[in-house]
């Protein structure tokens, strides 16, 4: 049995999305988080910190090297999706410069002891991936 569509049902397509999302736009120059909130965060940009149902995380990271690298690697990635709509943002453009320069820095020195990527083990240097103790080994990596 077909019913007849007369308009005043809505019908939605096969593949139809479950949400529309919504991000505001920001201005050019938004007010900025430090680094080690904004990780926390999720973003480095008061403005887009909408909290799902007003909860907000409040934990802090461990200040390690490793988070440190974490904290720069975010915050690089948070001003490439800046740069993307506001690429003639100077300020954002200095920023994003010097953290780079901090965190290929701060990965050379890291590498040295363990690397937190595949690479191309220095001639004599054995092949090192797998030693322990992993990233995510919380005790064992916990630098007290």
């Amino acid at each position: 049995m077909e019913r007849k569509n007369n308009g005043t049902e809505g019908r939605l397509p096969t593949l139809a999305p479950l949400a529309n999302p919504y991000v505001p736009f920001q201005l050019e120059c938004p007010p900025q988080y430090e680094p080690r909130k904004a990780l926390v965060r999720g973003t480095m940009f008061p403005g887009l910190d909408l909290p799902f149902m007003g909860m907000v995380n409040q934990q802090e990271q461990p200040v390690t090297p490793k988070t440190e690298l974490q904290t720069l690697a975010f915050m690089i990635q948070e001003l490439a999706l800046y740069l993307d709509t506001h690429p003639n943002d100077m300020e954002a453009l200095e920023l994003y410069r010097k953290y780079q320069q901090i965190y290929h820095k701060g990965m050379m020195e890291f590498n040295e002891e363990r690397p937190l990527k595949h690479g191309l083990p220095a001639k004599g240097e054995r092949y090192r991936w797998l030693d322990d103790p992993w990233p995510w080994e919380y005790a064992a990596n916990k630098e007290g």
